[in-house]
């Protein structure tokens, strides 16, 4: 994203992040005392809606979609329950075909299962977890079924669900038996304080899109891979042709100056709503621009002012795909790393394009399916139980009864083949010694940012 972006900012304050919005997997490496701002996260993504009900999926009863009140054409599925039995059953790929090693980022697989690699998961575990979870979710021999605890904020259980359904379409008959919980909130669920000592065997495995050092939540990737109809995100694939095409509308050197964002303030006064106090004002310019989305008028209006490739006409900032900026005196930060990134802008388009390299070439679909594949299966590893399927749980399989862009998204997000390839090879975990030396490089780059930032502000 950052190549049509100078300066876009990013709130992942705490937590590192699955996600086509935070990218990356950034587990363990994020102080709970810096924002960072990042080339490639649209924060736009992350506004939310308070007032959209839960539709359905899969005859499953999760609440009245207001579909109404956006217009678009049905599309039929190719398949559904009554016709699986014409898609492949096992997983076939070519005889020739290789897919190399995963990215490193599927290290962080070890090292959020490391919990419970010496105990093993039981069903006591899952049991005591329920409180935690949104939904469980059981697969028996390929079919999945899911007992859902309460109601999950909009449809993000709705494509949590649906991209498992499509990871056993890409690989049919490999998913092994499993038996997971899994979280859809904002905030981490599983705090490591309360599973200390004696305590620490009693923690429950829950599955979540984002983690934090002080937690042990496993990170899955983001349901807005396949989609955020409330907010007209599409799909991943169709997002990431759209932002490299709007891209390419205007160089590097014509965008616009600051800092930019927008969103949503509302969601987070701590993040988000105090952000908005550096806003140009008639005292002060931080050389930020930020702006409040209305997002009832922007539904009314049919996003035409919420598009991501659209966003695209500031600018960014160095280091390497981010620039620490501190809570205190935020603004002041804020102001320091645009100047930066104006007067070197060789460099910040440097960072810039490596931002976009990476989502392009480490973000693929097929990585994150990969990425899916081999945490559950050494997620079922260390199960300590056969996986039954609960009384109350219902059978999922790629039908629906969604309508407008929910139905759109998973008619695009659909996958109508199994791979060709097998999985890629997931690599050994990460040495202790080999994260602390990346812990200890990023605090060097801070310390430098902060040297370079008293400096300015001296002259």
């Amino acid at each position: 994203m950052a190549e049509h972006v100078k300066h876009v900012l990013g709130d992942q304050t705490i937590h590192g992040c699955f996600s086509k919005v935070g990218v990356g997997r950034l587990k363990g490496f994020l102080s709970t005392t810096t924002i960072f701002i990042f080339f490639f996260f649209l924060l736009a993504i992350a506004a939310l809606l308070n007032w959209m009900d839960i539709p359905i999926i899969q005859g499953i009863p999760l609440g009245q979609a207001r579909s109404s009140e956006i217009h678009h054409e049905s599309v039929e599925f190719p398949f559904n329950c009554s016709n699986l039995v014409n898609y492949p059953s096992v997983f076939e790929p070519k005889e020739s075909s290789t897919n190399g090693t995963c990215p490193d980022y599927f290290r962080w697989i070890h090292q959020d299962l490391k919990q419970w690699k010496s105990t093993g998961i039981t069903e006591d575990m899952i049991e005591r977890g329920k409180p935690s979870a949104d939904f469980r979710l059981v697969i028996v021999n390929g079919t999945a079924y899911v007992e859902r605890y309460r109601m999950s904020y909009q449809t993000r259980d709705v494509f949590t669900i649906w991209g498992i359904l499509q990871l056993l379409r890409f690989y049919p008959g490999k998913v092994p038996d499993l038996d997971l919980l899994f979280f859809c909130g904002d905030d981490t669920a599983i705090k490591k304080r309360n599973y200390k000592g004696r305590y620490a065997a009693l923690a429950p495995p829950v599955f979540h899109y984002c983690g934090e050092k002080a937690a042990l939540d496993i990170v899955f990737p983001d349901w807005t891979f396949w989609g955020w109809g409330e907010v007209n995100i599409k799909p991943w694939e169709e997002t990431l042709r759209a932002i490299k095409k709007g891209n390419e509308r205007i160089k590097w050197e014509k965008r616009e100056p600051y800092a930019y964002w927008k969103g949503n303030p509302l969601v987070s006064r701590d993040r988000r709503l105090s952000f908005m106090k550096c806003n140009l004002s008639a005292k002060h310019d931080w050389n930020v621009r930020l702006y409040k989305q209305d997002w009832g008028q922007e539904i009314q209006g049919g996003f035409k002012h919420s598009k991501l490739e659209d966003q695209c006409t500031h600018s960014m900032v160095p280091m390497q795909h981010f620039w620490p900026i501190r809570r205190k005196n935020r603004c002041k930060h804020l102001k320091f790393a645009v100047e930066w990134g104006n007067n070197h802008p060789h460099m910040a388009e440097a960072i810039g394009k490596a931002g976009s390299k990476f989502i392009e070439e480490a973000l693929t679909m097929r990585n994150v399916y990969d990425y899916m594949f081999h945490l559950l299966n050494e997620y079922s590893k260390i199960l300590k139980f056969k996986p039954t399927i609960p009384p109350n749980a219902q059978k999922l399989c790629s039908e629906t009864t969604e309508q407008g862009l929910w139905k759109e998204f998973m008619v695009q997000s659909m996958l109508k083949s199994p791979s060709d390839k097998p999985p890629c090879a997931l690599p050994p975990p990460f040495e202790p010694q080999a994260i602390q030396a990346s812990l200890d490089a990023k605090e060097n780059k801070t310390r430098q940012t902060k040297t370079w930032e008293t400096e300015y502000w001296k002259n």
